[in-house]
């Protein structure tokens, strides 16, 4: 068995919150070792060539929610991430013919919605002073450690009480706060408009990657989460990244290697070494052992605390919980080559134009949401799915070969658990049925595609290493939120096993290509490690 050389922390998983808790580390000048699985880079946030001539977002795919402070601090910039904008930032389409955007310009977006509803235009404004009151409460609670109600800590106790004074300044926050964390999508929404196509739209944000219909309590949270970020100094505003999403995770590469930061990637890991009741290291499946003083997992908290950790080093009680951290998932995305831009039946035409740059929504009401759930509920593959559509190519020609474009599909619902079938014969029907509902939408494109990419669940999990398939590293409930994330009392980035800490999106404030749990957990280990003197740094 070979033996390698001390490191002041190993990461397990160069993901995007991997790559930002190891550039942090190494920024303080520490000696940092990044193991990666995969042959490249960037976990789940990442460009592939799996159609050849095609630079692929394969899963991860638009941009908002990445923290400004990991933008500004790490130089990302300067090390070849750019944020496109997209304007119209959405485009919903409906089987009868009509069709809507969301533009830039909020007075375009209004004269838009005025064309379903001029109720809901009045609205639009109150429903938007809502959202921006509830992120100002929010908002600084993503980019520091969960505040814990049982602590006993004074430190901590004092910041519950500013968070309680700030709320108290804010007309109704607290109760709009409380609504957003325990309401349905549909109600939450019900209590603003009346338009069914505008509640079918934005309700997609509530849902997506979630195993959840639009009526089930707590995935209005679900869509706060999603629209709290911001594009290029723009609230709420997604774009594509340049190159694809592995632009990102190549940049936080760039910027942490000039720290001196080390990678390998093809590095399985097979379990964390412990001695004397604490991590002191990593052995990988090829044999091959790394020690440090603090053993970093970016890995989600199921993967980690079952399969890298024997359950004799952790208490029960705290692996029974882990058990018991909810992962379900029904997210399906297929990535497709096309040989020219569609043409949408309500807005005919192939030339590039505002029908093809932002995000395309083929969910028509929120009933037709909740029967796709419906479906996956007992088991089986949506019958009519929820497509969210984009076309990177639109704004980032260098992605593609001349003339050619790239269309990624995130659909809902494809369940991990099948009650019946084979997945792979499944997995082939549902792209088809995905295809063809395209189909109705885009007349003559499935003549258009040149190649197809598709993910289920499970490739999810056997690729990516997604637990069930979920995208947020566990499900993004009231119940496994804020100091409760990963399990309560270890919601700060550490674990019962000293010095062994999570850094990714199973800690809080959880998923999306956020940032923050990598952010946060390099702050916090730096602080522990350096106040433990047997372990000098």
């Amino acid at each position: 068995m070979g033996k390698c050389s001390q490191y002041d922390a190993i990461i397990i998983g160069a993901g995007h919150n991997g790559l930002i808790t190891a550039a942090y580390l190494g920024k303080a000048g520490k000696k940092v070792l990044l193991l990666e699985k995969r042959p490249v880079i960037g976990g789940s946030c990442v460009t592939e060539e799996v159609i050849p001539g095609f630079k692929i977002s394969t899963t991860s795919y638009v941009c908002s929610l990445l923290r400004p402070e990991v933008i500004h601090d790490l130089e990302l910039k300067k090390f070849g991430f750019k944020l496109l904008l997209r304007d119209p930032s959405s485009l919903s389409l409906f089987p009868d013919g009509k069709y809507f955007y969301f533009w830039r310009d909020p007075k375009k977006t209004h004269q838009e919605i005025a064309k379903l509803s001029e109720k809901d235009a009045r609205n639009w404004a109150h429903y938007h002073e809502d959202l921006e009151q509830i992120a100002s409460i929010v908002e600084p609670m993503m980019i520091k450690p969960a505040l814990d109600p049982q602590t006993k800590k004074i430190k901590e106790l004092f910041e519950m009480a500013k968070l309680g004074l700030r709320v108290r300044k804010e007309d109704k926050a607290l109760s709009n706060l409380l609504r957003m964390f325990s309401m349905s999508v549909a109600d939450f929404l019900d209590s603003y408009f009346e338009s069914t196509e505008l509640k079918a739209t934005l309700a997609t944000d509530g849902v997506i990657g979630a195993f959840a219909g639009p009526y089930m309590p707590g995935t209005a949270y679900v869509l706060f989460h999603h629209v709290m970020g911001e594009a290029e100094g723009v609230k709420g505003a997604w774009g594509y990244v340049e190159g694809g999403m592995g632009g990102i995770t190549q940049a936080l590469y760039k910027s942490a290697t000039r720290f001196k930061v080390e990678a390998l990637t093809n590095a399985s890991v097979h379990k964390i070494l412990v001695k004397n009741g604490e991590a002191y290291g990593v052995a990988l499946q090829d044999g091959r052992e790394f020690y440090a003083k603090a053993i970093i997992s970016n890995a989600d908290p199921k993967k980690t605390f079952l399969d890298f950790v024997s359950s004799h080093d952790l208490p029960s009680d705290f692996i029974r919980g882990v058990k018991n951290i909810k992962f379900r998932s029904a997210s399906f995305k297929i990535n497709l080559a096309l040989d020219s831009l569609p043409s949408w039946k309500a807005i005919p035409g192939s030339e590039l134009g505002p029908q093809h740059r932002g995000t395309i929504h083929l969910s028509p009401s929120m009933e037709y949401i909740e029967r796709a759930f419906d479906d996956a509920k007992y088991g089986r593959p949506s019958r009519q799915p929820v497509l969210e559509c984009t076309i990177p190519t639109s704004v980032d020609p260098t992605i593609a070969p001349l003339g050619k474009h790239i269309m990624g599909m995130f659909v809902q619902y494809f369940p991990y658990d099948l009650k019946e079938g084979n997945v792979v014969q499944e997995k082939e029907k549902f792209v088809k049925t995905c295809l063809n509902l395209l189909e109705e939408y885009a007349p003559g494109i499935q003549n258009k595609i040149s190649g197809v990419h598709a993910l289920s669940p499970q490739d999810l999990e056997k690729e990516y290493g997604l637990t069930g398939g979920n995208l947020f590293h566990g499900e993004m409930t009231l119940d496994q939120l804020l100091f409760m994330r990963p399990q309560p009392g270890w919601s700060r980035y550490r674990t019962p096993l000293p010095h062994l800490y999570l850094c990714g999106s199973g800690a809080h404030p959880g998923g999306g290509v956020l940032g923050a749990p990598g952010y946060l957990a390099a702050k916090t280990i730096l602080s522990l490690e350096s106040s433990r003197t047997q372990r000098t740094w």
